[in-house]
């Protein structure tokens, strides 16, 4: 992956599927950033192969007028695809992933350019990212569920995140020469139609961090994000966790890899931690915790999906071996 020479300071990358009327809300708001004339910006929408009227909406603000938007078509279905086409056509030296059910503040672009530029040694800016209920969030769902909702607080208080202080900021702005330096996104780890509990933003920090680069937490920087009503349901989480724990064996983290023993290419601690989360879920089961119980439960959906990913795999190298 080559990086592509600079037209404009900033771009900002919408990749997006048959979310039309969610697209229209966010170019409103993308569109509308204040500069102070100190930068310039440009807003690129991925079409991941919708079928619904989103290059029609595109159209409509270009014929507008808005002559810093652009549109790009990529039928290759999964995020990561998407993203991978907007790298090669982003005008920018930065950019940030901005999806199509954000709601941007006026000064969003202006705190993270100013981010990077104030901070010459960082690979990566984000803040705050706050939901915007649109519906009432049940009981359950707290905090500690915010990242199946790609929610995230940090508090207050500016960090710097690396390979020792490893925190998965969401939304990041990137320096995009150090994201062609590691590869940019893992085809097989982004959103699909078909599958949620995407990591290619995590893979990618994580790469970044190995090659010894860092981030910066910015709390200032914020904007909401859409909870939906489909992701306020116990069936959206527990789609998301069998999803992420997917996508986790195939990242091969130092995270989830420890220890050398392995029962079906599952490391063998993992089985002892799947079998701590049934008797927690048990236990709360019975004495009326549903909150935690249910807590418990997406742990264990986590395991289905790194299990049954893994078993595949195993169950293919043996035939192969054979």
């Amino acid at each position: 992956m080559e990086a592509t020479p600079s037209k404009v300071d900033l771009s900002l990358l919408v990749c997006t599927y048959n979310r039309c009327e969610d697209l229209r809300e966010l170019l409103e708001t993308a569109l509308a950033q204040e500069t102070e004339e100190r930068f310039s910006y440009e807003v690129l929408v991925v079409d991941n192969n919708s079928t619904d009227n989103t290059r029609s909406v595109v159209e409509e603000f270009i014929s507008a007028g808005h002559k810093n938007l652009r549109y790009l078509f990529e039928e290759r279905q999964g995020k990561s695809h998407a993203l991978n086409t907007g790298l090669q056509a982003v005008q920018g030296w930065s950019y940030v992933i901005a999806d199509d059910d954000f709601i941007l503040p006026k000064n969003w672009a202006r705190g993270i350019y100013d981010g990077l530029t104030q901070n010459p040694d960082v690979a990566f800016v984000s803040g705050k990212v706050l939901p915007l209920w649109q519906g009432e969030p049940p009981g359950w769902l707290t905090s500690r569920h915010w990242s199946a909702l790609a929610m995230a607080d940090y508090g207050d208080e500016q960090f710097i995140t690396d390979e020792s202080h490893q925190i998965c900021l969401l939304a990041c702005a990137f320096r995009i020469n150090d994201v062609a330096a590691v590869g940019g996104y893992h085809g097989e780890l982004g959103p699909h139609k078909d599958r949620t509990g995407g990591t290619e933003d995590l893979d990618l920090l994580i790469r970044l961090w190995k090659s010894g680069r860092k981030g910066l937490y910015l709390p200032h920087v914020s904007f909401h994000h859409k909870a939906t009503g489909d992701r306020l349901t116990k069936s959206y989480h527990r789609r998301w966790h069998r999803d992420h724990g997917r996508n986790y064996a195939i990242m091969n983290t130092a995270e989830t890899e420890k220890g050398t023993r392995r029962f079906l290419g599952v490391p063998a601690y993992m089985y002892r931690e799947a079998m701590r989360d049934v008797v927690s879920w048990l236990t709360c089961v019975v004495r009326g915790r549903t909150g935690d119980a249910f807590w418990h439960e997406t742990q264990l959906r986590f395991f289905q999906g790194y299990f049954a990913t893994r078993r595949a795999d195993h169950a293919r190298q043996e035939n192969h071996s054979s």
